[in-house]
């Protein structure tokens, strides 16, 4: 257990703790907050159009095409805002004018959306463009930065306002980037967008495959177990992806198509890791009746905050972190949740995450919603949790056993 634990705290985790402070990685994180509003406010257009009730679905007929507009203008743009988003952390990050990082990001983006007929592909706009708003913000901010460095930029007097002096500043880096996709797009008839898309295809893939969405689990336990916020760490590279992923399945939910992801936006946070990572919910639920007074009190403290997946006072207050007997469980019971909901996914037992609803939504009801009102994915919540407060059962009450002796012996 001990070369375990010095493998996770020397090895695996310098590497992806500095992953997770990597300035572009950063920027992908934050910047995609921007796509978060939106998302958001389509869902609820999702979740008001689609109650499954009778009577409301006949009273809602009429009107599916003009919710089906807020819909294509809130999930059909995430790409769009992504862009925006990305550029302007990332310029920001590197100490440079962020209006500008967005600005000229978005420029290059847009020219990449151009089709053979050199007309815009606003498709390019939705999830599927996700990756080239990331690559274009990339190149466009380097661009910038290099001529910043370089002093190649036009500079006015001092006596010119700050924000027409960045516009002129921006000039000369604005027209290489705008002749670099222009000349890729236009004379080379080089599809950047379909590139970009078959090279992070069996990222994807391997994503939404079962193999893929375990060992991504694992990894967010074991950082978790290191004293790593694992979701954030890991949040730079898994955000793109889960989120292209429930956009698509919230257009093909809104035009009544095959929902095509499994491991969308909503599959960790809510099914995964009900009650906040690890499941740890019923970790607090069996410490309220704990025959130790100081678990009985964390449990009460704790649990208010589980029901809603905040899990930080168990996390370091029980603690789980670098606790060699909470580290099976921690472990093991996301993997549990993981395979399980997945299959049910899988052979269509379940429907899987549609909507954006927020991660801190409260077990049973969070999955109800993110699924479109789907019962059956509200009731596997609630069997999550008993299968969760299962397994971590024997071994609490080892850990309580411990406690309650050491409460003895300090008398």
């Amino acid at each position: 257990m001990n070369n375990f634990m010095n493998w996770v705290q020397f090895s695996l985790m310098p590497p992806l703790a500095k992953a997770g402070n990597n300035k572009y990685l950063v920027s992908i994180r934050n910047g995609l907050v921007l796509t978060l509003p939106a998302v958001i406010s389509g869902s609820i257009f999702l979740i008001i159009a689609n109650i499954p009730i009778p009577a409301w679905t006949n009273f809602m007929k009429p009107y599916m095409g003009a919710m089906g507009v807020a819909v294509n203008g809130s999930f059909g743009i995430i790409s769009l805002l992504a862009t925006i988003g990305i550029g302007y952390e990332l310029a920001k990050a590197l100490d440079l004018d962020a209006i500008n990082g967005a600005g000229l990001s978005t420029m290059a983006f847009i020219v990449t959306s151009f089709n053979s007929k050199l007309t815009l592909d606003t498709d390019n706009f939705a999830s599927s463009g996700l990756f080239t708003a990331i690559v274009c913000s990339f190149i466009s901010v380097s661009i910038l930065r290099l001529f910043v460095k370089k002093d190649w930029i036009i500079k006015l007097p001092k006596g010119v306002p700050a924000a027409v002096s960045q516009s002129f500043a921006s000039l000369t880096p604005a027209f290489l980037i705008l002749l670099f996709f222009w000349g890729l797009r236009v004379p080379l008839h080089f599809d950047i967008n379909h590139f970009i898309q078959s090279i992070f295809h069996p990222l994807l893939f391997a994503m939404n495959s079962l193999p893929g969405i375990m060992f991504y689990t694992l990894l967010v336990s074991i950082l978790w177990v290191a004293g790593i916020h694992g979701d954030m760490t890991l949040q730079g590279i898994s955000d793109p992806i889960f989120l292209q992923f429930l956009a698509a399945n919230g257009v093909a939910y809104a035009h009544h198509q095959t929902i095509p992801y499994i491991t969308s936006l909503g599959f960790s946070s809510l099914f995964v890791n009900v009650g906040g990572t690890g499941a740890t919910i019923m970790l607090v639920f069996w410490m309220l009746s704990s025959k130790s007074k100081a678990y009985r009190e964390l449990g009460k403290v704790a649990f208010p905050s589980a029901l809603f997946e905040i899990n930080e006072p168990v996390i370091f207050g029980f603690p789980v972190v670098m606790n060699p007997i909470t580290l099976i469980p921690f472990i093991v019971v996301p993997q549990v949740l993981t395979i399980t909901t997945y299959l049910l996914m899988a052979v269509h037992l379940i429907r899987p995450a549609v909507m954006m609803v927020p991660w801190t939504m409260p077990p049973i009801i969070g999955p109800l919603m993110a699924t479109g009102w789907d019962w059956r994915a509200g009731v596997w919540s609630a069997i999550e949790l008993v299968i969760a407060g299962v397994l971590y059962y024997p071994f609490f009450k080892v850990a309580e056993k411990q406690m309650v002796q050491q409460e003895l012996k300090e008398g």
